[in-house]
């Protein structure tokens, strides 16, 4: 199993964690917010589950859908992240489109939108630079 399967198998697991957030007790708070910080609606869940189904599809398939799997989720999500840090929403979930721009405080902006830009920056790095086999 080449390195970029392996790291897709990764994201597999973390995406599943991810989905799940919502119904382990404790990580909301008595606003519904998880971690004190964001609310992970159904939606969520859904899209963060089908991108869980992608990466672990793309880490049985082969090296080439791996690679095609951190180069494009990397680039939705590091945009997603980034717009959401510029605007208080991102695109992804539709917040964009729903909601417009948002004056969230810097902390929060930073704080709501890490994981995408983590997850998304490290998926789009590891597509462009670790594609050997």
């Amino acid at each position: 199993m080449t390195l970029l399967r392996k790291i897709c198998l990764g994201y597999f697991v973390v995406l599943l964690i991810v989905a799940a957030l919502n119904y382990i007790p404790g990580v909301r708070d008595s606003e519904g917010l998880t971690f004190g910080i964001f609310e992970l609606d159904a939606f969520d869940d859904a899209l963060h589950l089908a991108s869980a189904l992608w990466a672990g599809a793309a880490a049985l398939v082969s090296h080439r859908a791996s690679r095609f799997y951190l180069l494009t989720f990397g680039a939705l999500y590091l945009a997603d992240g980034a717009l959401g840090l510029a605007t208080g929403v991102g695109y992804l979930d539709f917040g964009i489109f729903f909601y417009g721009v948002q004056d969230y405080p810097l902390t929060f902006r930073i704080l709501a939108n890490l994981p995408h830009i983590g997850l998304g920056g490290v998926a789009l790095l590891s597509g462009l630079f670790l594609a050997r086999r």
